[in-house]
């Protein structure tokens, strides 16, 4: 279920924003909840999904979902069959 419109998007103020944006290092977090912002546009993140840093950089088409949207927290299941069998 989405927010409410009156509430606005949840956002987390990140320290030395404007800082990233002029020399493209990547804003490490752990803030899965932020909503992307159209400001956000060829920013590069760290999204931490629980065992490591995922590395993503923002498009156009991402803004309006959450950051935890584009970093994975399980892994695909894989059944590997034995030789002996």
């Amino acid at each position: 279920m989405p927010r409410s419109v009156w509430k606005g998007p949840f956002f987390v103020g990140f320290q030395n924003l404007r800082q990233h944006m002029v020399s493209g290092t990547p804003i490490k977090t752990d803030k899965r909840a932020c909503t992307i912002l159209p400001s956000f546009v060829g920013l590069k993140f760290q999204i931490h999904n629980g065992k490591d840093y995922v590395p993503i950089t923002i498009t156009e088409e991402m803004v309006g979902h959450k950051l935890g949207e584009f970093s994975p927290t399980r892994k695909r299941f894989h059944y590997r069959q034995t030789k002996n069998k």
